[in-house]
């Protein structure tokens, strides 16, 4: 089990390179964005509607 770790981890370093903050950031708010919109549609079609 280990040794799985240990090959994980030295493939994870040797495929490491830098990352832009920004576009990380930009992307994690565009999927809230997303989400929101998801909730909220859901919502707006449930909120009239009588629980069955």
């Amino acid at each position: 089990m280990s040794s799985i770790v240990t090959a994980v981890t030295l493939a994870a370093e040797e495929s490491a390179h830098e990352v832009s903050h920004a576009l990380s950031w930009a992307i994690g708010g565009g999927v809230l964005v997303l989400l929101l919109a998801l909730i909220g549609a859901l919502v707006a079609f449930g909120g009239g509607r009588e629980h069955s």
